[in-house]
């Protein structure tokens, strides 16, 4: 077993690396041709690479990281002064999926239960593909993108209540909601009190003093530690572990570990990690018995894709933005990637997404996880950060 995995390591990261370079080459982000890759290694195609443990263990590990980088390169104050746009862009993607989505499955036959449940599944967003994208074009550390990162972490808080709600209402465990609500709401309380408790009185203290050991790598070290503990914490009370891990990156941000942590973390994620989250999304994807649902698939295709470019765009207008930044939020949010397939997994193990319907639920999350970086590359562009800095340099001293 151990030689099979040795050997899928070897593709993946060639496979990925050469994907990526590719569609730099062709003008595009390389998160889009990793995707793609990953979806050609999978079952889907040749069937190179399959799904296992260990290869689902590197995967998470690497979306755990690439949202820890992101934490890491948060500006927190444009995070604060982006919040008001956070809400707006968070409640509008959250409110038009779902609005959308439950009118069209009614004309699939599908009962309220299942009609809400898709709703609230095209509702989520996952932001890892955005992120990466966005660190490319030079735009993470902006306005848009700390306004991006701040309505994905509401929008998963959101979303996740709500599916939460729909399981005790229509799941095989319903009867039972109300103190499960209640239980829920307060979990997700303590993990926000505790969260910033630990961020400004214990994470600063524990970095210094375990940079004073003795050993090789500690400052990388403390940092991971911080973060996955984060993680296991955010599980535990039933919140994404990626929410953990981008919070873990923003306390860490505000030390003056940040630059050491972040180039090292950057060096080790991107090295062999993160490489194994592309390929996993590819995994999902099976092309067998779809052209039966192609109705479905472009229905709710173009749904899950215009509810968020629009629900998110007119929250982020409504805040303050012009249009094309407006535009370029909305079309970050699109991506659901990993947090759609779990929660399409959880619908389907509690009767709330007919197995019928799965694959097709699967590939509508996938397409819209591969249109995400080319609608960012098109509607943003490239950012030369150092460049503007000069040009503004140079404004101010001929001022």
């Amino acid at each position: 077993m151990i030689l099979d995995f040795i050997l899928e390591i070897v593709l993946v990261l060639f496979a990925i690396k050469a994907a990526g370079h590719i569609s730099v080459w062709l003008g595009q982000p390389s998160v889009l041709g990793k995707i793609i890759v990953g979806i050609i290694l999978g079952p889907a195609v040749l069937g190179w690479v399959q799904d296992s443990d260990v290869l689902a263990v590197f995967s998470q590990i690497g979306v755990l990281l690439l949202m820890f980088l992101a934490g890491l390169e948060t500006d927190l104050k444009d995070l604060n002064s982006n919040l008001k746009a956070a809400v707006l862009v968070a409640v509008g993607g959250v409110i038009a999926p779902i609005i959308m989505t439950y009118g069209v499955a009614q004309f699939f036959d599908f009962t309220t239960a299942e009609s809400v449940f898709l709703g609230l599944l095209l509702a989520a967003t996952s932001v890892s593909i955005s992120v990466q994208t966005l660190r490319e074009l030079g735009w993470l550390n902006s306005k848009e993108g700390s306004a991006l990162l701040g309505a994905a972490v509401l929008d998963d808080i959101i979303v996740v209540i709500l599916i939460a709600v729909a399981l005790s209402f229509f799941g095989m465990d319903a009867g039972s909601h109300s103190g499960g609500i209640a239980l829920l709401i307060g979990k997700k309380a303590i993990f926000f009190v505790v969260l910033f408790l630990v961020s400004r009185w214990i994470v600063p203290h524990f970095i210094r003093l375990f940079s004073k050991f003795q050993v090789t790598q500690v400052v990388l070290s403390a940092g991971l530690i911080i973060a996955f503990a984060f993680a296991y914490f955010a599980e535990s009370l039933g919140v994404a572990g990626i929410i953990g891990t981008f919070f873990a990156g923003l306390a860490i941000g505000q030390t003056k570990y940040k630059k050491e942590i972040e180039h090292k973390a950057d060096a080790m994620a991107n090295g062999i990690f993160v490489p194994f989250f592309f390929v996993s999304i590819g995994l999902a994807v099976s092309f067998e018995g779809i052209g039966e649902q192609i109705w479905f698939l472009v229905l709710f295709t173009v749904i899950a894709i215009a509810s968020k470019l629009l629900g998110c765009a007119l929250g982020a207008k409504i805040s303050g933005f012009n249009w094309r930044s407006s535009a370029g939020i909305g079309a970050g949010m699109i991506s659901r990637g990993e947090v759609a397939l779990i929660l399409a997994s959880m619908g389907l193990h509690n009767g709330l997404l007919h197995p019928e319907y799965y694959t097709s639920a699967i590939i509508v999350v996938v397409i819209t996880t591969v249109v995400t970086p080319p609608l960012l590359k098109w509607i943003f562009g490239k950012r030369e950060a150092k460049q503007e800095l000069i040009q503004e340099q140079i404004s101010e001293s001929a001022g």
